[in-house]
């Protein structure tokens, strides 16, 4: 697995934090050049400094993750991870070498920090890391938290809220409420079926539960569904080409030892591979977070369309009452 491995600006003694990025499939490189990694990338391909990167207070970890996303690679496709458990036991392993390669890291406070999918591959990896320490094996990590921002956990209670959140946003007028309404309960009952059934049943349930978004972007326009603030151009919502005109440099792959690995900065094989996982309820090992004193932190902006704030404080009562 790839990474960037960036020391504390302050102290080495600050906390490490594993940022785990989205897709899934999406290279960590979106949120290390574009939002709070120490610097950012220019147009001209030249770095300046981020004034708010959260290597201020710590010590953090860029992850290309699952294999096949940015310049993690797998060896053939069986090697593609179809869901977290396996993607979780790559991240609990890749772990366990980072600490061995730096031992001077490992009585620091550790912090799993991510987005988007991380609403899945977050809760996943800190019970792997649980699960290490109930059974005594390799490299004690000491897991203090847990922060996931506009992530995708529970998929029951978040899909059915972007039609309350639309309406909310005024994107769509109430009378385009029943045919919407039709699309979630064809979502609901495919996701009743995906916690009983396999991958086909999940990715039944990914195509109609998605039907949700894409119904109310034809009538809201092309937005942006991740800012609907903002509105896309054709099929291109941000440009990142500056991250794969850097990247492709072959001054910059021989400074990070590449060698001839092709960088993707989503990759749709990943993608499709975990399309089922992505439908399951990750919710369900919180609680048991909480009870092992793990802080979590569940935090949505407002303007996300897919991973709506409407969704997250249903989703964090329903955990809440679990856990009690």
């Amino acid at each position: 697995m790839f990474y960037f491995f960036f020391e504390s600006w302050r102290s080495k003694n600050d906390p490490i934090v594993i940022w785990l990025s989205g897709g899934p499939g999406g290279s960590s490189s979106i949120a290390l050049f574009y939002e709070h990694g120490p610097f950012h990338i220019t147009n001209d391909l030249k770095f300046r400094k981020n004034d708010y990167s959260w290597a201020q207070v710590s010590n953090i970890i860029y992850v290309d993750q699952p294999l096949g996303a940015g310049f993690s690679y797998a060896k053939d496709y069986n090697d593609i991870r179809h869901n977290q458990t396996s993607a979780s036991d790559d991240l609990y392993n890749f772990l366990q070498e980072f600490f061995k390669v730096h031992p001077q890291f490992i009585e620091n406070n550790f912090f799993i920090i991510g987005q988007s999918h991380a609403g899945n591959s977050g809760p996943a990896l800190a019970s792997r890391i649980q699960q290490g320490k109930r059974e005594n094996v390799g490299i004690d990590i000491k897991l203090k938290g847990l922060a996931i921002g506009n992530g995708l956990t529970n998929p029951r209670i978040q899909f059915p809220a972007q039609l309350d959140y639309a309406l909310r946003e005024e994107l769509i007028e109430k009378s385009n409420k029943p045919h919407i309404e039709n699309i979630v309960s064809n979502c609901e009952s495919s996701l009743k079926a995906c916690e009983t059934g396999g991958e086909d049943e999940c990715r039944v349930a990914y195509f109609d539960c998605h039907n949700i978004k894409r119904e109310i972007l034809k009538i809201a326009g092309n937005r942006n569904s991740y800012d609907i603030r903002k509105w896309c151009v054709g099929s291109e919502c941000y440009d990142f080409s500056n991250i794969e005109r850097f990247l492709s440099e072959k001054s910059v792959r021989n400074t990070l030892g590449v060698g001839e690995v092709e960088f993707a900065l989503l990759n749709t094989t990943v993608y499709l591979a975990m399309m089922g996982d992505i439908m399951k309820n990750h919710e369900i090992g919180i609680p048991a977070l909480l009870e092992n004193d793990i802080r979590v932190l569940i935090y949505a902006g407002d303007r996300d369309l897919i991973c709506n704030w409407i969704g997250k404080p249903l989703c964090m009562i329903e955990i809440l009452t679990t856990s009690n």
